[in-house]
């Protein structure tokens, strides 16, 4: 069991002592965060390196009806972020404009020869990137000698050489920007402030708004930092998204049994968003864009349908393979390797990543997994904890084994020659020995925000603790420990009885329920839980409305 310590009280309120315990200190520091302002608290988007040239290059096109194409990343950043740029052309009232989102088995991540090529004869002269093209010299250097223009929006960092596009919007190429982490979709929504301030073409003031709502969900969707003008797009993104009349989204929440005024960014990450990236998973990403840009509503309810049941089929199949990795691990007494390497053709390998993630979690070192892509390529993705770098770990592999391999420390992707993939788990564990020969995982530290009895369940305390929402990355929910509690009940619940229900009583004698999601019978957390005895107990606190009424509850992060 984890052992939990709890951060000091500042002594002073609640609220405050929150906002010290994210480092959110100083009168007007905390106003910002606890108060966003749209008008104020978003930066000049001609602040971006190349805005200007993008926009006039677009506003050229646009007033000689040239036809444009968006080119956007397959996952819950770029789809929202082409919806984000098709909205706005629509705003305008301009037709030219098709969307291309590459397939993700078939054509992989971002610019490719054949698009280009095919969208270079179907008469496009501009190509809009989003979320992706930062690092894609040759397909940049063919668009042009095809004599199609390119403007790159992207977050991504940028690799030792630039493309040769007419103007790359990034703000990690942009050094006077003062928020480097926007995500894709953020950044291309710059673009759109940057168009609307040039020339608003009869939008009228403040019609962009709207478009927060996919801002929004990309911004929650991608893990980037709720800080500066992220904590601007996320909050205005769940205010917008719970007003939106997007036919799709509606008909999405409908399925999911969700009510769009109380939707929660726990709502968007871990149902909207799974149903948006496994439409590039198990199918094709322009049914996700499709789900979310049409106004059709039959056809938005049968992408709905459609993605909700690929979802489930998805979840089966990373059920599958977890369970099938995990009997490998212990049958092989993987347990002990540094690094852990494991394939089989038959893995598909757009949900690799997912597996990869959970294991890691579970192991708490490097994971690599492969699979065999539809072009009979062996792709595969890896996942550390943090004391590894899986792209230096990749990098000190002997050139020719990887046929590509790139991402960030703690996430990667890579494909390989099919001669070679038997010596990956050798090489990947050399190459930690090399990097990491004294490395050892350290002990987590598990810490409270501030300790909290059982009968503080109540809503003024969840009062305080929303005006911090929405939360994410930089921004956690804020963790409890509730010290000494007595469980009441205990009980399972859900079609297979996954759910875990706890039950408290308070000194006025109402109860306070705590839950947690599938959550093993043999989870050694909860596997000494037991009716009238005491428990230490780490939670967070939720208004639920799965009752149709609110209720104020805890979500169960540990036993301890």
């Amino acid at each position: 069991m984890k052992s939990y310590s709890v951060r000091p009280f500042s002594g002073t309120t609640l609220l405050d002592h929150l906002l010290d315990c994210r480092g959110i200190s100083g009168e007007q520091e905390r106003e910002q965060f606890l108060y966003p302002s749209y008008d104020n608290g978003l930066n000049d988007p001609f602040l971006l390196s190349d805005m200007e040239k993008a926009v006039k290059r677009i506003s050229g096109a646009i007033e000689k009806n040239e036809k444009i194409v968006i080119f956007s990343d397959y996952d819950a950043d770029g789809i929202p972020g082409a919806v984000v740029l098709s909205d706005y052309f629509k705003m305008i009232g301009y037709e030219n404009v098709g969307v291309y989102i590459p397939h993700r088995h078939s054509e992989g991540f971002g610019l490719n020869p054949e698009a280009i090529d095919s969208i270079a004869c179907n008469g496009a002269k501009l190509l809009i990137t989003i979320d992706c093209g930062i690092t894609d010299v040759e397909e940049v250097a063919l668009a042009n000698e095809l004599g199609l223009e390119v403007v790159i929006t992207d977050h991504h960092l940028p690799g030792p050489e630039l493309p040769a596009a007419l103007a790359i919007v990034n703000p990690k190429t942009s050094p006077e920007y003062p928020d480097q982490m926007l995500c894709g979709s953020g950044t291309v929504f710059k673009l759109v402030q940057g168009m609307l301030a040039h020339h608003r073409r009869g939008v009228p003031e403040g019609k962009e708004k709207w478009l927060l709502d996919m801002v929004g969900l990309a911004t929650l969707s991608d893990m980037v930092p709720l800080r500066g003008e992220n904590r601007v797009f996320a909050y205005y993104g769940m205010k917008v998204l719970r007003k939106s009349p997007r036919v799709g989204l509606r008909k999405l929440l409908s399925v999911l049994k969700i009510s769009q005024q109380d939707l929660t960014e726990d709502d968007v990450a871990f149902m909207i968003t799974p149903r948006i990236n496994v439409a590039s998973r198990m199918g094709h990403p322009m049914d996700a864009f499709r789900l979310l840009s049409t106004t059709d509503p039959e056809e938005a309810a049968e992408l709905a349908d459609m993605l909700n049941s690929l979802n489930s089929e998805r979840k089966g199949v990373v059920g599958a393979i977890t369970k099938e990795i995990q009997n490998k691990i212990d049958s092989r007494n993987l347990k002990d390797k540094k690094v852990i390497v494991l394939g089989n053709p038959s893995w598909k390998p757009a949900v690799l990543g997912l597996v990869a993630n959970a294991l890691m979690k579970e192991h708490r070192k490097p994971v690599f997994l492969w699979g065999r892509a539809e072009d009979d390529t062996l792709k595969g993705s890896c996942r550390s904890e943090g004391v590894a770098d899986v792209v230096a770990l990749m990098h000190h592999v002997p050139d020719g084994i990887f046929l590509d391999r790139g991402g960030h420390k703690m996430s990667g992707g890579f494909s390989v020659l099919t001669e070679h993939v038997h010596m990956l788990d050798e090489m990947l564990n050399k190459a930690f020995e090399t990097l990491y020969e004294n490395a050892e995982v350290s002990p987590v530290e598990y810490i409270a925000d501030h300790i909290l009895d059982i009968n503080d369940v109540e809503w003024r305390v969840w009062d305080t603790i929303d005006k911090l929402a929405p939360f994410g990355m930089d921004n956690p929910k804020p963790v409890f420990l509730f010290k000494n509690v007595v469980p009441t009940s205990i009980k399972r619940f859900g079609k297979l009885m996954e759910h875990l229900e706890v039950v408290f009583k308070k000194s006025n004698g109402k109860s306070v329920a705590a839950i947690s999601f599938f959550v093993d019978e043999n989870d050694k957390h909860v596997a000494g839980l037991a009716i009238g005895t005491p428990i230490n107990l780490a939670a967070t606190l939720e208004r639920s409305m799965f009752k149709r009424y609110p209720e104020l509850r805890l979500r169960i992060v540990d036993v301890c």
